[in-house]
């Protein structure tokens, strides 16, 4: 699959059309999906159309799109009009959206080809892609391996070459993580600067829309077309969106990198010496490395999983049977009627929804969510002390590469940790890119992680590309 700069000059240019290129995406999911299972579905009928479109309105003389005839995935969790939105649960099986999200708007209007639907972890609660009822996603650079979650499909059909920009979301690294595994670069904006309107919840004070794409040039196209205001959504933010690739500098020399202290617990050898090159390179290109400390960020993990589980519990509530999700035919009464109607969630979703629950019990409330939320706060205040310092940090991605399939079943607190180095993102409500840097001994994908301020997307994105273009 070609890169989002090369289809756009090729479309423009006449050089190809953009059906040639929607059937050659098409024509690679088909040959590959039966295999990676990155897809749920596939919009063939529309993806058609759509870029036939793109094509007449290119041989009339019009002005054609940021994103003009490329192929764009979306996340099972992403509303579109007409078409099926699961969350990849029996509880939404037969749900098709009555209204189209805000980012599928913008991406329609930008003149992208929506392709399909890609595979994530049920509810996108899940560091692995093992949770889905269609299945799991298999890594692409290892097919015996997870891809991470919960946006596994969206990286792997990145990965794979399916399409070149895949969107996801990212509640405590979902993005990022699969990047790191599957070797291609994820994008979390920070909070507020895409809209979640149409976005299936998770747990509404973290969730982020976020871009997959092959290289940092990519993702920063995507990203832009995706950001900006909503009246739809309240949190989303009012601030001018930047033209991201005229803000890649000619070097770094100026910018000042953080190096977190206390970031390197159970991290493997592996990323370890990976993290340490990357800091040596951004050396060599010009940037000042300066030791920080974040020390409330070590408490990142608990006041996720907590604050998370807290609100996933009261906003799938409303999956009732009454109001939506599945409903029980026949019921002796209306616990037997709840009881039976939320049966078809899957073990890890019901998990945290017995955490969330009992985290918001009038006897554990004040104990468990109110300190939560107490310790995010002073959390952020961290960060963002830390940011009057250094304009980004470094970190790893993952405290591991991708892992075998069935792995750490039965141990969910492993599983949880691989969101060790994410989620203080999606607490303290920071921009973050994952971009590859190496392989492990195994021959495995290596993600390293740049933060960097709220609405600042412009210096991660800068750092990581330049990264990227020495590696």
């Amino acid at each position: 699959m070609m890169t989002i700069v090369q289809i756009l000059k090729a479309v423009s240019s006449g050089e190809q059309t953009a059906e040639q290129i929607t059937r050659a995406a098409l024509a690679k999911i088909a040959e590959l999906n039966p295999t990676i299972n990155a897809f749920v579905e596939v919009f063939e009928q529309d993806a058609l159309a759509q870029a036939k479109a793109v094509d007449e309105k290119r041989s009339r003389g019009e002005k054609l799109g940021p994103l003009a005839g490329v192929p764009v995935a979306i996340k099972d969790n992403i509303l579109y009009k007409g078409h099926k939105a699961t969350c990849c649960s029996k509880m939404l099986a037969n749900y098709v959206a009555s209204y189209t999200s805000t980012v599928v708007e913008k991406l329609l209007a930008a003149d992208a080809v929506i392709i399909g639907r890609t595979n994530m972890d049920e509810f996108a609660m899940g560091s692995s892609n093992q949770t889905s009822v269609y299945g799991p996603v298999k890594n692409p650079v290892d097919t015996e391996r997870v891809p991470g979650g919960s946006s596994g499909g969206s990286a792997a059909a990145v990965a794979a070459g399916m399409v070149p920009l895949a969107l996801g979301t990212d509640t405590g690294g979902s993005v990022r993580q699969p990047a790191s595994f599957c070797g291609v670069v994820g994008v979390k904006p920070g909070y507020g600067r895409i809209s979640r309107y149409g976005v299936i919840a998770f747990a509404s004070s973290a969730d982020q829309v976020g871009v997959l794409a092959a290289n940092v040039q990519d993702a920063a196209l995507g990203l832009e077309v995706l950001s900006g205001k909503d009246t739809h959504d309240s949190t989303s933010l009012d601030a001018p969106v930047p033209a991201y690739t005229q803000h890649f500098t000619p070097d770094l020399k100026g910018v000042k990198v953080g190096l977190p202290k206390g970031f390197l617990d159970g991290l493997y050898e592996d990323i370890k010496l990976r993290l340490d090159a990357a800091a040596e390179q951004l050396k060599k290109l010009g940037a000042e490395m300066v030791e920080v400390d974040v020390p409330l960020a070590k408490y990142s993990a608990p006041c996720y999983y907590i604050i998370t589980s807290a609100e996933a519990s009261s906003n799938l509530g409303r999956y009732d049977g009454i109001r939506y999700g599945y409903s029980a035919q026949e019921a002796p009464d209306l616990n037997a009627y709840y009881l039976q109607s939320r049966a078809l969630f899957g073990l890890e979703v019901k998990k945290r929804l017995i955490i969330g629950t009992y985290a918001l019990t009038s006897q554990r409330y004040e104990e468990c969510f109110l300190k939560a939320m107490k310790v995010r706060e002073l959390i952020r205040q961290d960060f963002k002390k830390v940011f009057e310092n250094v304009d980004v940090l470094l970190t790893p991605t993952s405290p591991t590469t991708a892992f075998r399939l069935g792995k750490w079943g039965k141990n969910p607190l492993s599983l949880y940790l691989a969101d060790l180095y994410t989620c203080p993102g999606n607490i303290g409500g920071l921009a973050g890119i994952s971009v590859p840097y190496g392989k492990d001994k195994k021959g495995l994908p290596v993600g390293v992680q740049f933060y960097g301020p709220i609405l600042q997307e412009e210096k991660i994105l800068n750092a990581a590309y330049h990264l990227e273009k020495s590696l």
